[in-house]
C-alpha cells in the first residue's frame, strides 16, 4: 500500500462508484450548523467564565485578596479541565461504539445543565466555603462533558464533509466557537455596562449562566435531528464481523497509534494555548497586570474575535487548496516571530496599540482555527477516531491549553515580568512546529479507514475512474 493510501481511505483504483459516499447537500448544511451551534454553547460558557473571572472570584472565594481570588477562580477553571481526559476516554469509547450523534447529544445536555446550575449557586457570603465547592463540582461536570464535545464535533463534521471541502466545512466549527465566545463575553460586557456595580455583583452575573441552559436545549434539538455519519455506519458493519471490543479500541488507540496521539497533542498545545491566551486570559491580563480599563479591554478582544470569525472560514477554504501543513507551519512561525513584538506593543497601553497587538496575534491564530478541525480527525482511522482524537485533544488542553490563564498568572506573580504571556506562547508554538513536521498532508484526501466522500454522482464516477 502506498503512503497516500495509508494516509487516506481505500485505494481509489479499486473502487466502484457505488463504493464512494455521495453526501446530501441539505443534510450536510444541517450537520455543520448543528455541530457549530454545539461548539458555540460550549464556548459561550468559556466566554462568560473568562470575562467574569474577577467577579466570580469575589462572589465565590474569601474576600481580602484580589490576586488570590483570581488565582482561585482560574484554579477552579483549570481543575475542571483535568476531567476532560476522563470525559474523552468515556465519550470517545461511546462515540466509536454507540455512535457520534447519540454521544454528542449527551455531552450537550451535561454542558447546558452545568452552566445553568452555576447561575443558581449560593455565594460565599451566604454559605462560606460551600459555595466554592459547589462551583468546583459544576465545573467538573462541565469539564467531563466537554471532554467528549469538541473531538466528537470535529469527527462528526469531518466524516460528513466531502474530501475536497473538508477544510472549509469543518472551519465553521471554529466559527461557532468564536461566535459562542463573542455572544457570552458580549453579554457579560453589556450587562456590566447596563447594570449598577452593586446589582451586577448581586445578581447580574447570574444571567449569562442561566442563558446557557436554553441555548443547550436548542443545540440538543438540532443534534437529535441529525443522522449518523456514513463513515461510522460503514465501520460498524466491519466491526460486527471482527467483534472488536472497547478494550481493543483503547489498546489500538494507545499501542498502535502513538505517533498520531503525539502529533495531535503537539498541535493542540499550540492551538489551545494561543486560544486561551487571547480569548480567555487577555482581558484579565490587561486589567489586572497592566491596569488598563477592564471594559475597554473586553471590547477590544470582542472586536478581534469578530475579525477572527470571518478569517477562520477563509483559512479553512485556503487550506483545501494549498494544504493544511503550510498554514499550520505559518501559524507556528508567526507566533515565534511576533509574540514578543506584539506584547511589547500591547504594553504601550493605548487603545490603538493594544488593538493592533491583539489583532496581529488573532490573525496568526486563524492559521490554526481554520485548519485544526480538518487536520486532527484525519490523524486517526475511523474505528478509533472519536476515542483517539478526544484523548489526544483533551490531554493537551488539560495540561497546557486550559491551564494557560493559571500558569501565566502564576508566572507573572512569581517573576514580576509582564512578558511571560509572550514566552509561554512561543513555547506552545515550538511544540506545534515540531508536531506539524511529523504530520502528513491531509487536504483533498479521504479520511483513514473511510471511503472517498464527494458531492455528486458524477464526481463519484470520476473518482472511481468510470467517467
Amino acid at each position: 500500500m502506498t503512503r497516500d493510501e495509508e494516509q487516506g481511505g481505500a485505494s481509489e483504483s479499486n473502487l466502484a462508484s457505488d463504493d464512494v459516499t455521495v453526501v446530501d447537500p441539505r443534510a450536510l448544511k444541517r450537520t455543520v450548523a448543528a455541530a457549530a451551534i454545539g461548539n458555540a454553547v460550549e464556548w459561550f460558557d468559556y466566554g462568560v467564565y473568562g470575562f467574569l473571572v474577577v467577579t466570580l472570584g469575589q462572589v465565590f472565594f474569601p474576600p481580602g485578596d484580589p490576586t488570590g481570588q483570581v488565582l482561585a477562580t482560574f484554579g477552579t477553571f483549570a481543575a475542571a479541565l483535568l476531567m476532560r481526559p476522563v470525559g474523552g476516554v468515556v465519550f470517545g469509547a461511546l462515540g466509536d461504539r454507540v455512535g457520534r450523534q447519540t454521544t454528542l447529544a449527551t455531552t450537550m445536555i451535561l454542558m447546558a445543565a452545568g452552566s445553568f446550575a452555576i447561575g443558581l449557586l449560593p455565594t460565599y457570603a451566604s454559605i462560606g466555603v460551600g459555595a466554592s465547592i459547589l462551583l468546583f463540582v459544576c465545573r467538573l461536570i462541565q469539564g467531563f462533558s466537554t471532554g467528549g464535545e469538541y473531538g466528537g464535533a470535529m469527527t462528526f463534521v469531518a466524516e460528513h464533509a466531502p474530501d475536497k471541502r473538508r477544510g472549509f466545512l469543518t472551519s465553521w466549527l471554529e466559527f461557532g466557537t468564536l461566535g459562542g465566545f463573542v455572544l457570552g463575553s458580549g453579554l457579560v460586557t453589556a450587562l456590566s455596562l447596563a447594570l449598577p456595580p452593586d446589582s451586577f455583583m448581586s445578581w447580574g452575573w447570574r444571567i449569562p449562566f442561566l442563558v446557557g441552559g436554553p441555548l443547550g436545549v436548542v443545540g440538543l434539538y438540532l443534534r437529535m435531528k441529525l443522522s449518523e455519519t456514513p463513515a461510522f455506519s460503514e465501520s460498524q458493519d466491519e466491526e460486527e464481523e471482527e467483534g472488536q471490543s472497547i478494550f481493543a479500541q483503547l489498546k489500538e488507540t494507545f499501542a498502535d497509534n502513538p505517533g498520531a496521539l503525539l502529533v495531535c497533542t503537539g498541535l493542540v498545545i499550540a492551538f489551545n494555548v494561543a486560544d486561551y491566551m487571547l480569548l480567555t486570559y487577555m482581558p484579565t491580563y490587561l486589567g489586572e497586570n497592566l491596569h488598563f480599563d477592564h471594559t475597554t479591554a473586553l471590547l477590544i478582544v470582542l472586536a478581534v474575535m469578530v475579525v477572527m470569525m470571518l478569517l477562520t472560514v477563509v483559512m479553512g477554504r485556503i487550506s483545501d487548496r494549498v494544504g493544511r501543513r503550510r498554514l499550520i507551519m505559518a501559524g507556528a512561525a508567526g507566533f515565534l516571530a511576533l509574540s514578543i513584538p506584539c506584547f511589547l506593543l500591547i504594553q504601550n497601553l493605548t487603545i490603538g496599540a493594544i488593538a493592533g497587538g491583539v489583532l496581529v496575534l488573532g490573525i496568526v491564530l486563524t492559521c490554526f482555527t481554520g485548519t485544526m478541525p480538518a487536520s486532527l480527525p484525519a490523524l486517526f482511522p475511523t474505528r478509533i477516531r472519536y476515542t483517539g482524537l478526544s484523548i489526544g485533544f483533551n490531554i493537551a488542553v488539560s495540561v497546557f491549553g486550559g491551564t494557560t490563564p493559571l500558569i501565566v498568572a502564576a508566572l507573572i506573580a512569581a517573576t514580576g515580568s509582564v512578558m511571560m504571556p509572550a514566552y509561554y506562547l512561543m513555547f506552545a508554538a515550538l511544540c506545534g512546529g515540531i508536531a506539524v513536521f511529523f504530520m502528513g498532508e491531509t487536504a483533498r484526501r479521504s479520511l483513514k479507514g473511510s471511503s472517498p466522500t464527494v458531492e455528486s454522482a458524477q464526481e463519484a464516477r470520476e473518482v472511481a475512474g468510470e467517467a
